[in-house]
């Protein structure tokens, strides 16, 4: 792959990182934008109940209403956004990275089968598909810190970290 590809992938990851955290941000502190501060998760409210509550539709529609609100849905759906956010930000466990954001992103789409624009495809199978690619590509190593992630004792001594 030539220069100007990787350093093309290096900034979607990049963006695709800070998109992840400013996510996990906003809903944590509530800053206005899509978490107001009453309804954020520091004060007490459910960051996914809105979304499994109103926003899942469809075939699967009654098993997202039932996890909405979950303590361990909130966690592992917080989590998730912070550790994708960090792993993209800085390119580091982008193999891990790719994949759960691969999962993310399709359960993202389940809850809302069928898409409301087509049969099929949604932003969300875009974005997975987009994370295979930088995964593939290795798109860690422009503007991140992937390369030496990968040389690092622990990844070292857990490769699957890598």
């Amino acid at each position: 792959m030539n220069l100007q590809a990787q350093r093309f992938l290096g900034v979607v990851r990049l963006v695709f990182g800070l998109q992840f955290l400013w996510a996990f941000v906003d809903k944590l502190f509530g800053f206005g934008f899509a978490t107001v501060a009453e309804k954020s998760w520091l004060n007490g409210v459910s960051p996914t109940t809105g979304f499994l509550k109103a926003g899942a539709s469809g075939v699967f529609a009654d098993f997202y209403h039932g996890l909405a609100g979950t303590v361990w849905i909130d966690w592992i759906f917080m989590l998730g956004l912070l550790l994708l956010g960090i792993a993209f930000t800085f390119g580091i466990a982008m193999r891990l990275a790719t994949w759960g954001g691969v999962v993310f992103m399709t359960l993202l789409w389940t809850a809302g089968l069928p898409p409301k624009n087509n049969p099929i495809i949604d932003d969300h199978l875009i974005y997975a598909l987009t994370f295979l690619a930088l995964g593939a590509a290795e798109a860690g190593n422009s503007f991140g810190f992937g390369k030496r992630w990968k040389e690092s004792a622990l990844v070292q001594r857990v490769p699957f970290l890598a």
